[in-house]
């Protein structure tokens, strides 16, 4: 009898009729797997195959709008999910009531970035289904998403969020756990490149099942939708960093496959899931290889071309939940490298995401733009990457010079690569910002939501010709599960201090940096620890929280969410 390997995990839901869900799973054989609900809505999907591997998205039609559903996943006639013997609720699809049918809710976006896998019991090897060690075996601390699970499951009334979005590094392919270091060495030699890094799409595979085979993590994404972008630690750190570092990333004999697989591994984890039905039925890839008995070929053509022409593909996306618009962007893959040409975003992906922000003004209360690396930094740290670029470009000594070569050392040491060290995307997307908040028919909130940089933190943009109609924000939340090392705590406080914003103007003036058209004030934290923000949405008026995970000997799971801001972003 064919099982669950992995999932389900509940990914896409309707706001726009409320009637339709996505549920994604894996299983250990080729199977047709069907998602039954308490209220009679149901789907089936046979699953498709890549490396040995079976996969399935279940379309689930027929939900009622305004409800909470538990649901069942079935392989055949024999339910898999939930196991006979789960400690936790059932899982459960909620749908709103549309927008137009006068709906009153408020919308809840939970965000982060940054997860290391909890680990696991019963030793650092990890054990699908084993139960997690004690938090206080945890060295970088307890895990948020457990800690959330472990609200949501021990209090039937508590606020769920309406979605999870996770943007960025949801597992670590360049940082592996004592366990994939065991699974590596049993498959080949790590004493050969890449070493305890992954190496191919098996063992990516075990990177999911090390983070989403975690019993917590497991239900909670079974019960609250998520959205997913990619950051650099998906498949390497400092990913894209310069067109210098891409070459010899492509002189190496390993670094093809591991981006093959890299991008592979995605498209089938993260990427399908963050489509709608009507996107999925349009997918020409997604057809083609559900069509096919075995799909891995066609899935490495596509990843091997992704790679080699990443304007050709688009992983950015759009969601629209009732009135608020929530844009999630590639600020990895889509880069265009060349020194003199640099920017985040090649020309089409840019023009995307630009028609996409203002397309039918008036249609949304809320703006949220996700991007994993925030567009407004610590000022020093700004203006460093803006320096740094320029010298790289050549703007002292020419682009073969010394100050450009220490450019790039300094680049590559010290992860200099946000939106300020593409400085023409920064002014471009500050300027859609600006415009998309702008005008009579401008929303109460334009949020920038980021993480990566492992704090998190509120800032406000002034702008020089005058701000727009619409509150603006970066909101920085990282990271989820991961370590804070004091010396970064200490240089990203620096950064926002005002002997640090001297500093940044010195580098700025030695690197004859173009004045920025923006200028941005802290107004919270920054907060250190394994944390979640959550942005409440109704009508024109706008919550942010942030809560961090703190051990808790007398809670559920022996951990628990705690609030340390709270704050209004509109006027109530």
């Amino acid at each position: 009898m064919a099982g669950l390997r992995l999932g389900p995990l509940l990914r896409f839901v309707d706001h726009s009729s409320g009637t339709t869900a996505t549920v994604w799973v894996e299983t250990q054989r080729p199977c047709t797997v069907t998602v039954r609900c308490e209220d009679g809505a149901s789907g089936s999907a046979p699953t498709f195959a890549v490396t040995g591997h079976h996969y399935a998205l279940v379309v689930v039609s027929g939900l009622t709008p305004g409800t909470t559903t538990p649901y069942e996943v079935l392989i055949g006639d024999d339910r898999v999910w939930p196991p006979a013997d789960s400690p936790f609720p059932p899982s459960t699809i909620t749908t709103p009531v549309p927008a137009e049918e006068g709906s009153r809710d408020p919308l809840r976006v939970a965000f982060g970035s940054c997860r290391w896998a909890a680990p696991p019991g019963g030793g650092s090897p990890f054990t699908p289904g084993s139960p997690l060690r004690p938090p206080g075996d945890d060295p970088v601390g307890p895990d948020a998403l457990d800690a959330l699970a472990a609200r949501l499951a021990a209090d039937p009334d508590a606020v769920r969020p309406d979605v999870l979005l996770l943007i960025g590094d949801q597992i670590y392919a360049d940082e592996t756990s004592e366990a994939t270091r065991q699974l590596i060495a049993e498959r080949r030699d790590p004493r050969e490149a890449p070493g305890a890094e992954v190496a191919d799409y098996e063992e990516y595979t075990h990177l999911y099942d090390e983070s989403w085979q975690d019993p917590e993590v497991r239900w909670l994404l079974s019960t609250v939708p998520s959205c997913m972008i990619f950051d650099d630690h998906d498949v390497i750190d400092d990913w894209n960093t310069s067109e210098s570092w891409q070459t010899d990333m492509r002189a190496t004999s390993w670094w093809h496959e591991r981006i093959v697989s890299g991008l592979m591994s995605y498209w089938v984890y993260q990427h399908l899931g963050n489509l709608s039905p009507a996107e999925l039925e349009a997918d020409p890839l997604y057809a083609r290889i559900r069509s096919v008995p075995d799909g891995t070929e066609v899935l490495r053509r596509f990843a091997a071309t992704a790679d080699a022409d990443p304007a050709g593909v688009r992983w950015s996306y759009r969601r629209d939940f009732g009135r608020v618009r929530v844009l999630v962007v590639d600020s990895r893959a889509a880069r265009v490298l060349g020194e003199q040409e640099r920017a985040m975003l090649d020309p089409g992906e840019a023009r995307w995401v630009r028609e996409a922000v203002l397309d039918a003004p008036g249609s949304y209360d809320h703006l949220l733009i996700g991007t994993s690396l925030p567009w407004l930094l610590p000022p020093l740290v700004h203006d460093a990457e803006a320096w740094d670029a320029a010298l790289c470009r050549g703007v002292r000594g020419g682009p073969d010079g010394r100050w450009a070569r220490f450019g790039e050392w300094l680049r590559r040491a010290a992860d200099l690569e946000h939106w300020a060290a593409f400085p023409d995307s920064f002014r471009e997307l500050t300027e859609l910002v600006r415009e998309a908040g702008d005008g009579p028919d401008a929303p109460a909130t334009v949020c920038v939501l980021s993480g990566d940089v492992h704090h998190a933190y509120v800032a406000e943009p002034r702008w020089a010709g005058g701000d727009p109609r619409a509150r603006v924000f970066q909101l920085t939340c990282s990271p989820v599960h991961n370590s804070v090392p004091t010396l970064m705590r200490v240089g990203f406080r620096f950064g926002w201090s005002r002997a640090g914003k001297v500093l940044g103007a010195l580098l700025a003036r030695h690197g004859r940096s173009a004045e920025s058209p923006v200028r941005w004030r802290k107004t919270g934290g920054p907060w250190f620890g394994n944390q979640l923000m959550t942005l409440t949405l109704r009508g024109r008026n706008a919550r942010l929280d942030l809560v961090q995970a703190r051990r808790a000997p007398d809670a559920p799971g022996g951990v628990r969410l705690e609030t340390v801001m709270e704050r209004s972003l509109s006027e109530e």
